[in-house]
Order: structure tokens, then sequence, then C-alpha cells
């Protein structure tokens, strides 16, 4: 019976896909009764403001959020207001979620498995409630989650056709991911891992000695970039009050003794090595509860309900997604690109300091969903459903 509801249902999966994405915007906007005005959303809207009737783009800690600001002025100006900015991010969600299932076909070489993957992670990208909901928030992590989805998929896009336009517009992807956050160059980054994996296979060594020459020579231009993007977080004063969630006194790490702090004058960058290399143990304790609380789901003020649903639903996803990462069945710079987002976004978060909600993980969930659906097709492949064939007496 369920394999002949699965075989009725499956042609038409993507129409159920596409209404259930609707059903799942109409929920939040319902629930939050349209666009929804928090902490942060004030100084985007200020700063958008300014854009649009002054052309001013501030300086300072907001200009790391460039983009953002720069995507609401667009619907302020044109008079369409906070439902214009939501609008707008609801339909950047639809086309990342378009972009999500065609690079998970793609991911994988069978092209009857890919698609069953894709379905499957596409319809836990839309259900997952730490995810959509953001579109309704006045806040960036919509438009970085679905730049970072789209920026997969133009990844995937070059695996059959790298042609010079899917390459541009990869490279389009990345710079505006870059600039929707300051920790937005991980995208960029898992991009130049997956890019790295596949010189590093090759027989022909100029192309990646050429690559990290000029890596080398452009160091000290991406240190001084690293200092601009940390000049405005303080990140010695959350290290110094323990703090595993930005401003919040729950769950910190109480040092032993005296903190060795850097001297005056110190640069940002600087600073955080100095204060790892003096107080290593201690600052070992906060990167790996900071972990513990990126990843896990627990935070202290999470309700019974979102915690279970992270150790029953997240906790698997990862077990199952780590068991993937490394198939060769998996197109290399895709699963190396999906294996290097989360990891990464974790180590930003590790040296800097986790929030009270899931800004951080939400953003990159999407790579654990792929990677886990992926797993899950080819541990329990499809029954192909035949008919029986008549006897003959």
């Amino acid at each position: 019976m369920l394999g002949l509801v699965f075989r009725r249902w499956w042609p038409q999966h993507r129409w159920w896909l596409a209404g259930l994405w609707v059903l799942v915007q109409a929920f939040w906007l319902w629930k939050y009764h349209g666009p929804h005005f928090v902490n942060d959303s004030a100084r985007y809207l200020l700063y958008a403001q300014g854009i649009a009737e002054h052309g001013y783009f501030e300086p300072g800690h907001n200009r790391r959020y460039l983009l953002y600001p720069l995507f609401q002025s667009v619907w302020l100006a044109l008079g369409l207001g906070r439902w214009g900015i939501v609008a707008g991010q609801v339909a950047a969600s639809g086309l990342a979620a378009r972009a999500l299932y065609r690079g998970t076909r793609r991911l994988l070489a069978t092209p009857a498995l890919g698609a069953r993957a894709a379905a499957l992670a596409t319809a836990a990208f839309i259900l997952w409630p730490d995810g959509q909901h953001f579109n309704a928030f006045l806040l960036t992590e919509s438009l970085f989650l679905s730049l970072s989805v789209l920026s997969f998929g133009a990844l995937m896009a070059l695996r059959h056709r790298p042609t010079a336009g899917r390459w541009a517009a990869l490279l389009g992807l990345l710079a505006l991911a870059a600039l929707a956050r300051p920790n937005g160059f991980v995208v960029a980054l898992a991009a130049a891992l997956a890019g790295l994996s596949v010189l590093r296979r090759q027989r022909n060594r100029r192309p990646l000695l050429a690559l990290l020459l000029l890596l080398a020579l452009a160091a000290p231009l991406l240190w001084q970039l690293l200092n601009y993007q940390l000049e405005t977080f303080y990140l010695l004063d959350t290290y110094q009050r323990g703090e595993l969630i930005f401003r919040s006194p729950l769950w910190a790490v109480h040092p032993a003794g005296p903190l060795v702090l850097p001297p005056p004058g110190t640069g940002p960058a600087a600073r955080v090595l100095y204060f790892a290399a003096h107080n290593f143990s201690f600052f070992g304790q906060l990167m790996l509860r900071k972990l513990l609380v990126f990843g896990s789901g627990l935070k202290p003020h999470y309700s019974l309900a979102h915690r279970a649903l992270n150790v029953l639903g997240l906790w698997p996803a990862y077990f199952l997604a780590a068991r993937t990462a490394r198939s060769p069945q998996l197109w290399r710079p895709g699963r190396v690109f999906l294996a290097a987002l989360p990891l990464l976004q974790a180590a930003v978060v590790m040296l800097t300091v986790d929030d009270w909600d899931v800004r951080f993980l939400a953003p990159v969930l999407f790579a654990v969903f792929v990677l886990a659906a992926a797993a899950v097709v080819y541990e329990h492949p499809p029954i192909t459903l035949t008919r029986p064939s008549s006897v003959k007496n």
C-alpha cells in the first residue's frame, strides 16, 4: 500500500514541495502578523532609510552588514515598506529552495537517487522551523541563508556545463554572501576549498602552486581585511566574561585564575591570538563549550519541545551527514563545499560568541540536510515496483 501511494505521489512531488513551501511561508507570516520587527531591525531600517533617501552609507559597525540595508533600501525607495522587504526575502527563499533541489540532484551520481535525495533535502529545508521563519524577520539571516543556498546551486551547475556565465553567477553570489554579514566570507571560503580539492587531485600541480603563491602574496591584504572585520567586535570583553551566548551569563565559563591580556595597541586579530596563546586552557574550554551551544540546539532558554526536536531531528542528521561527507558517490567539489560550510561557521562561532537564537546555525543547516538526505537514499534505495507477470496454463 505504501509503495502504491509513493508511486502515485512521486511524479508530482515537485508540485507537492512547491505547495508545502507556500503553506510554510503563509504560516510564518500569519504567526508573526506580517513583517516581524525584532532587536536589530531598527538599526537596519534606519541605515536603509538613509541610503534610500540620501544615499548615505553609515561608517563603522553597520557597514559590515552592507548588503542587507542596501536590499531594504530598494523596497523603501519603491514605497513598499516592510511588506516589500519581506516579500523580497520570501521570493529569494523560493529561488533558494529551487536551487537546493536542483543542486542536490546534480550532486549524486545516479539521477534516480539524486531526485529522491533532492526531494528529501528540500522538504527538510522547508519544514525545519528554525530556517524559514526568518523570512518574516527584518534581519539579515533570511537573505544570507538564501544566498548561501543559491551559491551551492551555482556551484553544482558547473558540474555539467562550466560556462563563463555560470562562473560569473557563482562568483557574484559568493561576493553578495560575503557582503551580507561579517561572517559571510565562510561561503566563499567553502567554495575555495571545493576548488582546491579539485586542483589537489590533478596531475599538473602548476595551477595549485600558482594559487597557493597568490594566497601567500595576498596574505597581508587578507590580514588587514580580518582586522577591519573584527575592529568593531569587542571579543576580549566576551572572553573575559566567559560568555558562550552573547550578553548572557547563562552557562558562562569562569577562569580559575587571572587572565593574561594583550598589551595596549595590539590589533584586533592579534589580540585574539595573544589571548589564546596566553590563556590556552581557558580559551580551549570556551571554544569547546561554544561548539556545544552552537550545534546541539540545547540552549538554556529553549523550550523542552525545541530541545527534543533538535535531539531527535538534528542530531541524527549530523550523524548521517558525517557518514556520507566522504562518499565517492557524491561529486567531490559539492560534498567538500557542503562539509566545509557548517564546519567553518562553527569555527567562527568558537572564535567569537554564539547568539541566543539560531541565527548562526540556521544559514548552514541546508548543507547538513543535503548530506543527510544523500545518506538516506544510498542506505535505503527505493524498491522498484513491477506488476506481476500473468501465468499461462
